[in-house]
């Protein structure tokens, strides 16, 4: 059986490495916002590009976080691509404002930015973008469009570490690039875990202190904070697997390689430009039979994901929140299959899925 994904299988090259720092953290006794958060903090805002990262206790907080430090009105409209995971609908309205929701580029997943000027409003404070399956959106186009209409910008990076348009890494280019480092990410920690990166000093300042009950002194609350803390096992474990991202990107970057030359043609694939660096965090195909290309597939013995089955207008938490007909969402929705790619599959497994996938009767 080839896996979607296994997790034990992509940190098995680093185990000893992550023993070593667990033990060293929890022999030092120091187990919240500690030296090994502050170095990561420091080693993962050089690597991105950005002035400040922010531990946070996974990529939903980041996300809440940020809006709320932005300080925005109450009941705001904040542009969002509707087929993204609901976490980014979900902090929006946690954050007290109300999601408009634009339709993705059919090719890409991501935010159609030549949609934007019709999805404004009166109300429009915010654009949050997600970079979907390890693609960048069009944050050319996008930025130009919130400086001429006086908009913050968040970006969504959960799925993009070290994601680049025009060379330029994802979460750099807006008010606050919001990461999570949960287990199945490009970079996964061992459990939940955030950041928020931003190059605004004062926004910096409050997101430190609002991770900590509103406090950067003990006992002092400047803010009405939370507690949504980086540990200290989850930052020494991610600054582990920091020193090898590029490693694993390249890996997955050559896995999805193996895909473009080898898969058939009757399967919709991402779609590639030359100033795009994708992450390849999730290599999504799309079939009009997706159901059964997948049943057919795990009988094969290749395990397949969707994301996402449903989408966040038909949730039941999202009525009386979200409506609308939404086509190209909605087809995304019901065609998207995401194939195995992690830094713990081998070539030889992607080329075994090409060759399964070629005698497959869907042509």
């Amino acid at each position: 059986m080839i896996e979607y994904e296994s997790l034990a299988n992509s940190n098995a090259a680093f185990m000893d490495e992550l023993e070593g720092a667990a033990k060293r953290v929890i022999r030092g006794g120091w187990y919240v916002l500690g030296q090994e958060v502050a170095d990561f903090e420091a080693e993962f805002a050089q690597y991105v590009g950005a002035k400040h990262c922010i531990g946070v206790a996974n990529g939903l907080d980041a996300l809440i976080l940020s809006i709320e430090a932005l300080d925005l009105p109450k009941g705001s409209d904040i542009l969002v691509a509707l087929n993204t995971y609901i976490a980014t609908i979900l902090a929006i309205v946690r954050a007290g404002h109300r999601p408009v929701l634009v339709e993705p580029d059919r090719e890409t997943f991501n935010i159609d930015p030549t949609l934007l000027s019709a999805a404004l409003t009166d109300s429009t404070r915010a654009i949050c973008v997600t970079h979907l399956f390890g693609k960048a959106c069009r944050m050319d186009s996008i930025a130009a469009f919130a400086r001429e209409h006086g908009l913050r910008v968040i970006e969504d990076c959960a799925q993009s570490h070290g994601a680049k348009l025009n060379g330029v890494m994802t979460g750099t280019f807006g008010d606050a690039g919001c990461f999570s480092f949960y287990p199945t990410k490009n970079l996964g920690a061992v459990g939940d875990a955030g950041a928020v990166i931003t190059n605004d000093d004062a926004l910096a300042d409050r997101l430190r202190h609002t991770r900590n009950y509103g406090s950067k002194r003990k006992y002092v609350n400047e803010y009405i904070g939370v507690n949504s803390r980086l540990d200290e096992i989850q930052a020494a474990l991610l600054r582990v697997k920091l020193r090898y991202l590029d490693q694993m990107t390249q890996h997955k970057r050559a896995l999805a390689e193996i895909y473009f030359a080898n898969l058939p043609d009757w399967l919709k694939l991402p779609r590639r430009l030359d100033d795009e660096y994708d992450v390849f965090h999730i290599f999504g195909v799309r079939h009009s039979k997706r159901d059964e290309l997948r049943a057919w597939l795990l009988a094969q013995g290749v395990k397949t994901e969707v994301h996402y089955p449903i989408p966040p207008h038909k949730q039941k938490a999202m009525q009386g929140i979200l409506s609308g007909e939404w086509p190209v969402a909605e087809e995304h929705h019901a065609t998207e299959l995401s194939l195995p790619i992690s830094a713990g599959h081998t070539t030889k497994e992607i080329q075994k899925v090409c060759e399964i996938l070629n005698a497959a009767p869907f042509a």
